[in-house]
């Protein structure tokens, strides 16, 4: 299981979300999700973090953002960065 504060900036019916939330639900690493789409301040606070509006973003123990990322992208990541499943 995850140790990581781990906080997903999705859209709703966005596939390139519903990727990045199955692939963190098959490595069992935990996470809050934040709509976008549904509150101005995530949407403003992810805008400020990545310099974008794309979706998915994620932040990582308030240290670490990877930005419109898919599946693939997320998983290089995610073992480039050393984090443990």
């Amino acid at each position: 299981m995850s140790q990581h504060t781990i906080r997903l900036f999705i859209k709703p019916g966005c596939p390139w979300c519903d990727e990045a939330i199955e692939w963190l639900d098959a490595q069992g690493i935990a996470y809050q999700t934040l709509d976008v789409n549904g509150d101005a301040a995530a949407r403003q606070e992810m805008k400020e973090l990545t310099g974008q509006t794309k979706a998915p973003s994620m932040e990582v123990d308030g240290e670490h953002v990877l930005a419109d990322f898919g599946a693939d992208e997320l998983e290089a990541w995610w073992k480039k960065m050393g984090f443990a499943a």
